[in-house]
């Protein structure tokens, strides 16, 4: 098994096809994940201390608290500052290109349209929205309006994940059979339990919205394929998560025959891993799915096996450098808002077949 022709040049922008452009990026909700990774990954960190985007570059912060919002743009020099009426309003559009939409879920489809008409492009967050239905709100708005959308499915543009799928369409490890893939950790650690994401209303469900959704775009992204049908269970033994799922395990089936078997936990030892097998091998990548990683890409076929770890690249980075490169360029990115609409038909399918406890098929992806 010969695999340098995928391991040289492993961090390779494939993607890449203009050497210069700049995106001016609004940040919209200034949430721990903006100022800890996004925002350090934009700027290069207080003081450029750090390496940041080539495509883009953070020109204005949106956000409801004014004090907080302007200590963090003191602190990496950005000079426009709105609140949201003046977002909604238009004003201090001439100093932004492109809105990072962020926050709860179910604002994302009110933000990403106001961005739209103001004729701005948009990076949201995932999950895309509570909904399958108003994600494709959210992807004809911004048809319509002619601007790009991305959603924020990071390890799509990581190399060792891009590598992989590689394999896969080369066939390197035969006709895939079954994937694997989970992501699990303590959310009560992070933000207690009065944050959003344990609100129903705001989140449109738990661990499956918020980490459960990585290792189901992860194999969509790897097979090239939407499942068509789900089976899946849910629990929630803590009265904590009441209303929201702390467990999930879910089964997808895919048109080729296919499976993938995936789990998520709110409340769980902290894990990230995917193992992907072939008719002729397998391949796995650990960790896969958290931000700022340094992933190790072990492939098996026969006897032979071969494990590399590739040079760390932030993936924060790497995604809002794609998503601007892609708006330079007029390109659509493969995370876009049809992808997001598979995702979230899915998510439904899951939440029905826990429900019922039935075998549900994937409803259409039509956009």
């Amino acid at each position: 098994m010969n695999l340098d022709t995928y391991l040289d040049d492993f961090a390779a922008r494939d993607w890449q096809t203009a050497d210069e452009g700049t995106l001016r990026v609004a940040l919209l909700g200034l949430g721990g994940f903006a100022r800890e990774h996004v925002l350090p990954a934009l700027a290069g960190g207080a003081g450029g201390d750090r390496e940041r985007t080539d495509f883009c570059e953070v020109t204005a912060l949106v956000s409801g608290s004014p004090e907080k919002a302007r200590r963090v743009a003191d602190e990496y020099g950005v000079e426009s500052v709105l609140d949201y009426d003046e977002f909604e309003a238009g004003e201090g559009t001439e100093d932004f290109d492109a809105v990072y939409v962020a926050g709860p879920n179910a604002l994302h489809l009110d933000y990403a349209r106001t961005a739209a008409d103001h004729g701005k492009h948009v990076l949201c967050e995932k999950p895309i929205e509570v909904s399958a239905d108003r994600a494709r709100e959210m992807a004809r708005a911004c048809e319509e309006a002619g601007v790009t959308l991305m959603v924020a499915y990071r390890p799509q543009v990581e190399p060792a994940m891009r590598r992989l799928r590689e394999m896969v369409r080369d066939g390197v490890l035969g006709d895939p059979v079954q994937f694997h893939g989970w992501f699990s950790g303590h959310i009560l650690r992070q933000g207690g339990p009065d944050q959003w994401r344990l609100d129903p209303e705001m989140a449109g469900g738990g661990a499956l919205m918020d980490v459960g959704v990585y290792p189901l775009n992860a194999v969509r992204f790897l097979l090239d394929a939407n499942p068509v049908a789900v089976r899946a269970t849910t629990s929630t033994p803590d009265e904590t998560f009441e209303g929201v799922d702390e467990h999930v395990a879910f089964q997808l089936e895919f048109p080729e025959g296919a499976t993938a078997s995936c789990t998520a936990s709110y409340r769980a030892q902290a894990d990230d891993r995917l193992r992907l097998v072939g008719t002729e091998g397998q391949a796995t990548l650990e960790p896969a799915f958290n931000s700022e990683i340094h992933p190790t890409l072990a492939v098996e076929r026969g006897d032979e096996r071969v494990e590399y770890t590739g040079p760390y690249v932030n993936e924060v980075r790497e995604e809002f450098d794609y998503f601007a490169h892609c708006a330079l360029t007029d390109a659509t990115p493969e995370p876009d808002g049809r992808d997001s609409v598979a995702d979230m038909e899915a998510v439904e399918a899951v939440y029905e077949s826990a429900e019922t406890g039935r075998r549900v098929e994937v409803g259409d992806v039509d956009v």
